[in-house]
């Protein structure tokens, strides 16, 4: 039987290799890259080869087809024909006398799985009708996945905060108007519309339970003509009249302890030129000019007085309003305590402003409670950054559909932010669409999120390096060192990963990376050992990554690792 048996087995081999003789595989194979690596999310690789001389039968079909095989699964790329002289099939014709060049590209989509993976071609094979069995060539191994750990998450979310303000400043303003040169209270004036409405202003602040006077300015003003000295003295008695004025209210009203703060402007000339401004006066414009060439007040009279065709209707419809007092109430409007407000969020969120449920939620750490009232504040308001600081949370979270829908509900309520359209961005690229993340990235300009890192990271996962490479510049991130890995500048990619501001697991790994592509063994091993530590789950990555494959055999890795 021993005996039989080896006879058959010598007679199959001869039988293969006589058909080989007539059929060959493609010989002297060469695969670029090898490994394989990931790229723009594919897995591409140029295969060459020969077919050898005096070999190719000549009514021979060769159907040549690159397979990745992995993790009992297989990925099938584009078949290609190879057919002798005289074979009636179409395809590259193998002269039989000189043989003849293979060349093939593949791509696959990548899946993670194929971080351990080989390359392989399949055969179908005849010479005429025979069909010939040619055994499937490993040609390379694959897939070198460093690529993929340049993450959406290294990029920051954006934070949308609220405008909540515990005191908030209102004003009240009166006007007490004078006539030229004079400082005389009239009855007109102190009992006018505006006085009457800041006298009740005041009670009311200082009356109501959520309202205080925080101070009240008198200021006495002169218009500027006439001299210096003159306005001076007007602007001065203006002022004194109408504090007493205001004190003697006060009195009645019973209002103690209020702070009046008093101040004079002798030549009102800012407010001349504001109201030269809103006029409709004709030549305002060189009236303007003048104001605009001469700094002097003396001189910027003169000039003015010699305008004699503007002069009287200035005299007449400005002047006159600048000849007065001006009284100035500041209210401070005080706000809920941050017990009270969380009290209304359980209560009756619907009495809380949207301001006062966006600060609410910075009360509280727990993060379901967090969730709980930006949903209030989005039900209620339907306020973006309700919906946007949703987002962020779920994207912390890694619940990147539900952030993504989120970050897409604030971006159409307020298109025009830049931090929501660079948020959703963010989400975009983490769910691989980045064709979509490209297009929130277009509208992100003045984000405070770090927009040339995030594009750095888009342009790296579409495989233009270069471009990531302008992106990135000076950033150190984990995904700017994997770019830098990338283009195979180790020293910039140690560099970067030694000024990550807040370095994690995958800042360790990529230093391994680095220092097995640069066969450093004891680097290697602290920087895995490092980052393992952080991330229990990066050991089965470790483990079937190929820019690890030198060491696998090494004990202390296999340690690391297991």
């Amino acid at each position: 039987m021993k005996k039989g048996l080896f006879f058959c087995l010598i007679a199959t081999v001869a039988l293969l290799a006589s058909c080989n003789k007539s059929l060959p595989q493609p010989e002297q194979i060469t695969v670029n890259p090898s490994p394989l690596e990931l790229k723009g999310g594919k897995v591409n690789a140029d295969i060459t080869g020969t077919f050898p001389v005096k070999k190719f039968a000549k009514k021979g079909v060769l159907v040549v087809t690159p397979v990745l095989k992995y993790d009992g699964q297989e990925a099938v790329g584009e078949p290609k024909t190879y057919v002798g002289e005289k074979a009636k099939e179409n395809g590259l014709t193998v002269n039989y006398k000189e043989g003849g060049t293979y060349t093939q590209s593949c791509s696959f989509d990548y899946v993670p799985a194929m971080s351990e993976s080989e390359l392989y071609l399949r055969f179908e094979a005849k010479i005429g009708k025979k069909v010939i069995e040619i055994p499937d060539l490993k040609i390379a191994d694959g897939v070198n996945a460093t690529a993929e750990l340049a993450q959406a998450k290294d990029n920051k979310i954006v934070n949308t905060p609220d405008k909540f303000q515990r005191i908030i400043q209102e004003t009240t303003e009166a006007d007490i108007r004078f006539l030229i040169q004079q400082a005389n209270l009239r009855s007109s004036e102190t009992k006018s519309e505006q006085i009457k409405n800041l006298q009740a202003a005041i009670k009311e602040a200082n009356s109501a339970e959520r309202k205080a006077i925080n101070k009240i300015e008198v200021s006495g003003y002169a218009s500027p003509d006439g001299g210096l000295k003159l306005n001076e003295g007007l602007a001065k008695n203006r002022e004194k009249v109408t504090e007493n004025f205001l004190k003697k209210s006060l009195k009645k009203d019973k209002i103690q302890g209020a702070n009046v703060e008093s101040n004079i402007t002798a030549e009102d000339w800012d407010g001349f030129q504001k109201a030269m401004e809103n006029s409709n006066m004709q030549d305002k414009d060189l009236v303007l000019r003048v104001l605009s060439m001469y700094s002097d007040p003396e001189e910027r009279e003169a000039q003015i007085k010699n305008l004699s065709n503007v002069y009287g209707t200035i005299a007449k419809d400005v002047l006159p309003a600048l000849r007065r007092s001006r009284l100035i109430l500041t209210t401070d409007l005080i706000g809920k305590s941050d017990e009270e407000i969380l009290a209304l969020v359980e209560s009756d969120p619907t009495q809380l402003s949207v301001e006062e449920l966006l600060y609410a939620a910075t009360l509280v750490e727990d993060k379901a409670k967090k969730l709980d009232i930006y949903a209030k504040a989005a039900n209620i308001y339907n306020d973006y950054r309700a919906w946007n600081n949703i987002g962020e949370i779920y994207f912390a979270d890694g619940n990147i559909a539900e952030a993504r829908r989120n970050f897409t509900k604030a971006a159409e309520i307020n298109p025009n932010d830049p931090d929501v359209q660079y948020n959703a961005g963010v989400a975009a690229l983490a769910d691989g669409d980045l064709a979509k993340a490209e297009e929130h990235f277009g509208k992100a300009a003045g984000t405070k999120g770090n927009l040339d890192a995030a594009l750095g990271t888009l342009y790296t996962q579409k495989g233009d390096y270069a471009a990531a490479k302008k992106a990135y510049g000076e950033n150190a991130t984990n995904n700017a060192a994997v770019q830098q890995i990338l283009n195979e500048d180790y020293a910039a990619a140690s560099k970067t990963l030694n000024n990550v501001k807040e370095p994690n697991a995958t800042t360790a790994y990529l230093k391994a990376v680095v220092a097995a592509r640069t066969n450093d063994k004891a680097g290697v091993l602290v920087n895995l050992k490092s980052a393992v530590e952080q991330d229990a789950s990066l050991k089965a990555r470790a483990k079937a990554d190929i820019e690890f494959s030198k060491f696998a055999e090494d004990v202390e890795f296999q340690a690391i690792v297991k």
